[in-house]
């Protein structure tokens, strides 16, 4: 297969690649290995499971408690409001 096939607009823009700390992603690898066993381990009832997610408009990290079947958020820390002052505070910068 000839390579230049792959991109027929011409050659491909140079890729940026974010470098990341070898120990933030062993710390995020510990993270998320942790996340699952409290899951698995159903310490929130079978129902619930934990969850880490950023806020799209403050860059914060949120965790979640959430159903498993209906996907309702059962509570969140930073609350909701918390996030929108938040984002209302940023935007006045």
């Amino acid at each position: 297969m000839d390579i230049n096939g792959v991109n027929r607009n011409g050659p491909a823009a140079p890729a940026t690649i974010a470098t990341v700390p070898a120990e933030t992603n062993s710390q995020n690898r510990e993270l998320i290995q942790a996340i699952k066993a409290v899951n698995s381990a159903e310490m929130f009832g079978e129902r619930n499971e934990l969850q880490f997610q950023k806020d799209p408009q403050t860059q914060r990290m949120v965790i979640r408690m959430v159903d498993r079947h209906t996907k309702e958020v059962m509570s969140q820390i930073p609350p909701k409001y918390v996030l929108e002052l938040a984002a209302q505070v940023k935007g006045q910068k």
